[in-house]
């Protein structure tokens, strides 16, 4: 017995933390959120996040596998640019490809969530309701609440299935979208004398 407890490791040097994290990270069955491995490891929240951040830099320097983050939970997962040798190593179908209606759908929910089904109506201008089934069969999103207001309809948002399919790490690394005081201004304004 004095054997087992001699070769245990004391994670509580902040070298070693990155390790254990990505110890951690490998056996866990999906995202886990800090405060998780914090208790496992006997750390605060703010020696978690400086671990997980030192883990993160290891990894992008090997470029195999990365911390992917979805609503303040992690996850180790493999590096976006091998998703296609892991799909033929794994004998996996290549990912089903998406419709442009679903694309859209996706798109408006990525950058507005949580939203409803009459938002993303509004936006499109057509039903939603095909689309929403076919993302959520996919796993792509999820009910995440209810609005309050007539009807309290569905909320929905991305899951991190929709983070691997798209090799993104973080909602965060979504492209930025120009408001319309961001646009240039380059162009002449038109003219609005109409001739009368």
């Amino acid at each position: 017995m004095t054997d087992i407890m001699d070769n245990q490791t004391d994670h509580s040097n902040a070298e070693d933390l990155p390790a254990a994290l990505e110890a951690l990270l490998f056996v866990a069955s999906g995202p886990v959120s800090p405060s998780q491995l914090g208790e496992v490891l006997n750390k605060s929240a703010a020696d978690v996040n400086n671990g997980l951040k030192l883990l993160d830099e290891r990894l992008n320097t090997q470029q195999g596998l990365c911390l992917q983050w979805h609503k303040n939970k992690v996850q180790l997962t493999t590096a976006a640019q091998y998703g296609k040798l892991i799909e033929d190593f794994l004998g996996l179908e290549a990912t089903s490809h998406l419709s442009r209606a679903a694309l859209e759908t996706l798109s408006i929910i990525s950058y507005k969530q949580p939203t409803t089904r009459p938002q993303l109506d509004a936006i499109r201008g057509v039903n939603s309701d095909a689309v929403l089934k076919s993302l959520l069969s996919k796993g792509l999103i999820e009910e995440v609440g209810r609005a309050e207001g007539p009807g309290r309809p569905i909320m929905y948002g991305t899951t991190p299935d929709f983070l691997q399919h798209f090799g993104i790490n973080s909602l965060d690394d979504l492209p930025k979208i120009e408001t319309p005081e961001e646009l240039p201004t380059d162009q002449p304004a038109a003219d609005n004398n109409n001739g009368c």
